[in-house]
């Protein structure tokens, strides 16, 4: 068995969301999702780290061509994310409510199938310097 190593990506987007549940009354909203429930919605500027683990290539010595991570979390991600209301825009949330643990979730999903199965993916997402959830594929 060889060595793993890790990489990391970090990226940044800005985008706006509401989080709300349909079914119930503005103040059933207010009183579990507070001013994020606001209608008139409110954003963010987020960080992503995405972490992918792999032995290096015998070859070029990469895990993975960084230039083609980048490219990939560009693809998927900030051209879907950048910029949007999350709510409004992005095909994912339509019926999904987008709290940090959904979207970190989403943007896992759109990452996996372009990284190679041998490799373990992990992204992490800061909403605030100081809130931030992560995923890794493992279930519960």
């Amino acid at each position: 068995m060889g060595k793993t190593v890790a990489v990391f990506r970090k990226e940044h987007f800005n985008a706006a969301h509401r989080l709300h549940n349909p079914d119930w009354d503005d103040a059933q909203n207010f009183s579990v999702f507070g001013k994020c429930s606001y209608p008139n919605y409110h954003g963010h500027n987020y960080d992503l780290v995405v972490k992918v683990a792999g032995e290096p290539d015998p070859v070029t010595g990469f895990v993975i061509d960084m230039k083609v991570l980048s490219d990939i979390i560009s693809k998927e991600v900030l051209l879907r994310f950048d910029h949007r209301n999350l709510n409004l825009d992005v095909k994912e949330f339509k019926h999904l409510n987008p709290t940090a643990e959904n979207i970190v979730l989403v943007i896992y999903d759109l990452l996996r199938p372009h990284i190679d199965p041998k490799q373990s993916l992990s992204v992490r997402l800061y909403e605030t310097e100081r809130n931030f959830v992560e995923y890794n594929g493992a279930e519960a």
